[in-house]
């Protein structure tokens, strides 16, 4: 099995900013892409961003210019950097990741969210 756990949400003002982390763990032989969604209340589930295994990465048109998102393969955790945040950006954050595990086997599997909240 693998999991996958989020940190570094939490209550900040507009214009601020925060550094999400993913760390992966579990049976893992190797990961492909990965990337950060978010969800608003009432709102469906949303792409932010996307890095792939070499790097590409993948922006939202909503925080391009804002938000980074990186990646430590040592580490098998994704970042996401956040600035110049905006109330629009208040969402539960969670982290995708497709990885094949030691029987090789690709799946996909999701954390469980860390909540972001931008006050005005």
């Amino acid at each position: 099995q693998v999991q996958l756990k989020e940190s570094g949400g939490g209550l900040v003002q507009a214009g601020g900013s925060l550094r999400l982390s993913c760390a992966a763990s579990g049976r893992i032989r190797r990961i492909n892409d990965m990337g950060w969604y978010r969800q608003a209340p009432g709102n469906r589930r949303e792409l932010v961003a996307t890095i792939t295994t070499g790097d590409t990465t993948n922006y939202a048109d909503s925080v391009k210019g804002r938000f980074a998102i990186s990646k430590d393969n040592a580490k098998n955790t994704v970042y996401l950097q956040m600035n110049s945040l905006e109330p629009e950006d208040t969402a539960v954050y969670y982290c995708r990741s497709v990885v094949e595990d030691t029987d090789l086997m690709l799946n996909t599997f999701w954390g469980e969210g860390t909540q972001v909240t931008v006050s005005s």
